[in-house]
């Protein structure tokens, strides 16, 4: 999933970008506001003060005012006893009120942040938010109040702050402390101070037009039939990106429009009004000077020019029309410090607006997905668990790695590895395990995964063709833009193109655009100890493990422990950065090793972990010695670098013992030369030999006060944990307390009474029947989705749905917006119920009016192999050659370029194959019962169109020849096999079958080639 580019990611400058803070557009104040304060002014004095006021004078103390004795629990419960019951719980309620206010005013006043939650006070909190920022709406400080304001989001770039941490050459402080920053800020304001009063100074009194020259109007056209104008599409069209929407949205809001209204929600637009739009807009549409633009009605020239003079446009001028992309352009620049990289506003190729302090959904830093809103931060987006839709790198490998399960399980079935479960289907996870997956769906960036496998291969390739050694790396900052930033233990000099020197010596950084360019490399992992630990504002932190200069302890409660340890655990078992490791638990994880068996290995005790590792220590202390390498490092560059060095973690979540903990800091004083790294855990944040102390806390946050770290911890808690485990162990084709099953998820009336409404051919090239094709642009989108909700009867969520059609991220009102459509254009059953529903857990369903080829196929060939073809041989043969012939390509085979990625996480791939291969070698056994040879090798080489690899159609294409008796045909289809398999070299059991129908073919096969 790309992510958005920056000019850091141009090349333009190397080292991390920091915006200059821009002045916030400034809302006028009216009487309304005052009248709103004074309200909310009141009403806060009443819940505050009145309500224990009242609670005192007219109940008094509600409980004891000494220790109960047991004749008082047997008094009789009279109308008091409820009176001071009801008295105590009102008196909680208004503690919850009060911290609410509190913790509402102090992210206020301070502008840093969101408010911490309250537990419990969901309700309240919104409603001391609210009283709050009615408050302060006439004070200074409500430009930077908390997401979820009408006011909010008017700054481009917010006025937020990254975090700064200085890069320092020591191993025990990585990221150092903070330099001084006021001088930046200084200079940065006195910049900005010196560009408004030049801007000031070229604006005469004649210039008021030339100012507006530039500006760009829309109208917003009448709808035709269906199609209704949106922010979106305008977008879209004249800016190039729909999710710039904001920006016209920003420039727009609350302006008078000629018809009276004005513009309040970005979803509610009407013909005829007028849009300022930003000043890169482009589109024979656009209006820059109405009195020259031929052909526009006298009348809509007055109303642009009487638009033009609304809004604080008068005040800020240009600085609205394009400001945003210039607040980019001018704003980052580099700094003497390391700050986290941020999002840029605007920006280059029509990037999203900055969401710091805006409280409508937006891509996240992943840029791929939506931003969470408030519900779903508090856990209930649809049941969906955020601790994985919240980790990109994490749901990237493990979907991966359950795909490779998927298919593993498949081919098994396939080739009979498992009795029969010819055609199986894989299971539909449902509850828990069903919303891991679609959380999986939603959050997964396998881009980005492919991009920081690319980047740090491509590395190690130019340092290796330049005879330079692999720097020590002690960590990876992934940007929000996508841009790499590595923190090395030391210089090492000029990195090689297209790399450049970040901020100081001590970082590399690479540009995503510059990655991008990079192609696939024979070259092993450099780094396959990194992992992912948290984020820092929009940044994600993965930490080399195998390079630490010791021990890594990680303090905390035990639960939220096992929680970093469980995502530790799982991303080094699942990534994509990384050839092989072994990764060792002690006091944990003995669930986790379906994920990756023969990476994951679980043992007892700290006993068997000391005996373990002493002995691989000395064993790789040899090893180096032997090879003439001082480090692992060396190691993996050169000709032995795919038979050696990979890492060995040790994730201990038992607190050792004071000599079990002496005896783990001797082995690790020496292991980060040798490739092994250590993981921790502690109760009393104190352990022997640990080079880097780190803590998590309640509230989710990774701390280490000595690396100048404060993340947002990434965890995996139990429940999320047991419910990706058993999506694995669902796919494993050995496992499953029900056993297999051979029956499709949906089947459907193949009669001709269950003709369905809409008929849709993915199997080949995409077709529709029983619905008109859409208008305008919104036909692929609608199409796409479609075939999505076709591939998935069991259900969509939503935000899967979202996801898979945007994948750089989209706002809920338009994915909302789309569904709907797509609800209006499927229409409805002759009794009125829609074609698109929900179930309900909230997934979009089709109604079984609605199917594909897909289902079809299927249908035909279990009722073929279990139903009606069981009995009856003429039937049988009938179904089978039915499904073939529906079988017109590959899935989708006219795809549009660019669209249905989301394939990538499907195993139809693999599933369609599998199932017209099994098609065709039943219509060949049909035919063979009956010594039709013919008949049986046309129905293989037309199964072989769609399975080209598979080897049972092969085998059975060999005995079908041989039932011919034409030993030439058999020869040379030997012969084409051998040529097929290459270097390889043919399978065992096809050479089992030459063997036996053909002993000389080895001799006879060159000749007859």
């Amino acid at each position: 999933m790309a992510r958005r580019t920056t000019s850091s990611s141009t090349g333009g400058s190397p080292g991390p970008r920091n915006r200059t803070p821009q002045p916030l557009p400034r809302r006028r104040r009216t009487f309304g506001d005052f009248v709103k304060a004074l309200g909310a002014f009141a009403a806060l004095l009443v819940l505050l003060v009145g309500v224990p006021g009242a609670l005192v004078v007219a109940v008094g103390w509600p409980l004891p005012h000494g220790t109960p004795s047991l004749d008082w629990l047997q008094q009789e419960i009279t109308v008091g006893t409820f009176i001071h019951v009801l008295t105590v719980i009102v008196w909680l309620a208004w503690a919850q009120f009060t911290a609410c206010v509190l913790v509402e005013m102090k992210a206020a006043l301070s502008g840093v942040g969101l408010p911490n939650r309250v537990p419990g006070a969901g309700a309240s909190q919104l409603l001391a938010r609210q009283l709050v920022a009615a408050l302060l709406l006439v004070g200074a400080a409500a430009a930077s109040f908390t997401p979820g304001l009408s006011q909010l989001g008017q700054s481009p770039d917010g006025s937020r702050h990254g975090s700064v941490a200085a890069a320092q050459q020591t191993p025990g402080t990585l990221f150092g402390q903070q330099r001084d920053q006021a001088a930046a800020g200084a200079a940065a304001v006195a910049e900005q101070a010196a560009d408004a009063a030049a801007q000031a100074a070229t604006q005469t009194d004649g210039g008021s037009s030339a100012r507006h020259g530039d500006t760009k109007y829309y109208r917003i056209q009448p709808p035709e039939g269906r199609h209704h104008d949106s922010l979106w599409e305008i977008a879209q069209r004249h800016l190039g990106d729909g999710r710039r929407y904001k920006e016209i949205y920003e420039l727009n809001k609350d302006r008078t429009q000629p018809d009276g209204s004005k513009l309040s929600e970005a979803s509610l637009i009407r013909p005829g009004w007028i849009m300022e739009m930003p000043g890169d807009a482009h589109g024979g549409e656009l209006v820059e000077m109405p009195e020259a633009k031929p052909g526009i009605p006298e009348q809509v020239q007055q109303q642009i020019h009487d638009y033009a003079k609304t809004g604080d446009h008068q005040q800020t001028g240009g600085q609205r029309a394009g400001g945003i992309g210039r607040q980019g352009e001018q704003g980052d620049r580099d700094t003497a410090h390391f700050r986290v990289p941020q999002q840029r506003a605007g920006g280059d190729q029509g990037q999203e607006s900055d969401r710091a302090s805006s409280g409508e959904a937006a891509p996240d830093a992943r840029d791929g997905r939506s931003a969470p809103s408030a519900s779903e931060e508090s856990g209930s987006s649809f049941g969906l668990p955020e601790a994985l839709v919240g980790a990109p790198l994490l749901a990237a490998g493990l979907l991966g790695a359950l795909g490779r399960r998927r298919r593993q399980a498949l081919w098994q079935s396939a080739l009979g590895a498992v009795g029969g479960r010819r055609g199986m289907e894989p299971p539909v996870p449902t509850g828990s395990a069903a919303d891991a997956q679609d959380a999986l769906l939603v959050g997964a960036d396998p881009e980005g995964v492919r991009l920081l496998d690319l980047s740090l291969r491509g590395l190690a390739a130019a340092l290796a063709a330049e005879s330079r050694p692999l720097p020590t790396v002690y960590a990876a900052w992934l940007g929000g833009n996508g841009d790499l930033h590595l923190q090395l233990a030391q210089p090492a000099g000029k990195p090689p193109t297209p790399w450049q020197l970040g901020q100081d010596q001590t970082f590399w950084m690479l540009a995503r655009a510059d990655a991008e360019r990079y192609e696939e490399v024979d070259t092993a992992a450099p780094y396959p100890g990194l992992v992912s630990l948290g984020t820092m504002d929009d940044s994600r932190l993965l930490l080399n493990l195998e390079a630490v200069p010791g021990i890594v302890s990680l303090s905390g409660s035990a639960a939220d422990r096992a929680g970093v340890f469980a995502s530790v655990a799982a991303e080094l078992a699942t990534n994509g950065w990384s050839d092989r490791m072994t990764i060792t638990l002690v006091g944990f994880g003995e669930d986790l090793t379906p994920l990756a068996p023969n990476r994951l290995r679980h043992l007892d005790d700290i006993e068997a972990l000391v005996e373990t590792m002493e002995a691989e220590t000395r064993q790789r202390r040899g090893a180096l010695g032997a090879a003439g390498h001082d480090s692992v490092l060396t190691g993996r560059t050169g000709p032995a670098q795919h038979t050696r060095w990979a890492p060995h973690l040790v994730l201990l979540a038992a607190e050792p013992s004071p000599v079990d903990a002496l005896k783990l800091a001797e082995l690790a004083a020496d292991a980060g030369r040798l490739g092994i790294g250590y993981l921790v855990g502690t109760e009393s944040g104190e352990l022997p030999g640990a080079a880097w102390e780190m803590e998590v806390t309640r509230e989710g946050k990774l701390l280490a006060p000595l690396l100048g770290l404060e993340l947002d911890a990434q965890l995996l808690p139990v429940a999320q944990q047991r419910a990706v485990v058993e999506l694995f162990v669902e796919a494993d084709p050995e496992g499953g307390p029900d056993g297999p099953t051979d029956s499709p998820p949906f089947l459907i009336d193949i009669s001709e009474q269950g003709r369905p409404a809409v008929y849709a051919r993915l199997v080949g090239p995409y077709e529709i029947i029983g619905l008109e094709t859409p208008e305008g642009d919104r036909s692929p989108l609608l199409h796409e989705a479609l075939a999505l909700l076709l591939l998935h009867r069991e259900g969509v969520h939503p935000r899967v749905l979202s996801s898979a059609l945007w994948p750089r991220g989209v706002t809920d009102d338009v994915r909302d917006a789309l569904v709907e459509r797509l609800r209006g254009w499927l229409g409805g059953d002759p009794d009125g119920t829609p074609r698109l529903g929900s179930d309900a857990t909230g997934r979009l369903t089709l109604a079984k009016s609605v199917v594909s080829d897909l289902d079809v196929l299927r249908s035909l060939y279990h009722e073929a192999t279990q139903g009606k073809g069981v009995d009856s041989r003429v039937v049988r043969g009938r179904l089978l050659t039915d499904a073939l012939v529906l079988v017109r390509g590959p899935l989708l085979a006219d795809r549009l370029e660019g669209r249905y990625g989301w394939l990538t996480h499907e195993i139809i791939d693999a599933q369609l194959p599998l199932l017209v291969a099994d098609i065709g070698l039943a219509l060949s056994a049909f035919h063979l019962e009956k010594d039709r040879a013919e008949k049986a090798i046309e129905a293989l080489n037309a199964s072989m169109n769609s399975a080209p690899a598979d080897e049972r159609l092969w085998n059975e294409l060999l005995r079908a020849t041989h039932a011919t008796g034409n030993e030439d045909k058999v020869k040379r289809l030997a012969a084409d096999l051998v040529s097929r398999s290459g270097a390889r070299g043919l399978p065992p059991r096809t050479e089992a079958l030459l063997d036996e129908l053909l002993p000389t073919w080895r001799s006879g096969t060159a000749a007859v080639s």
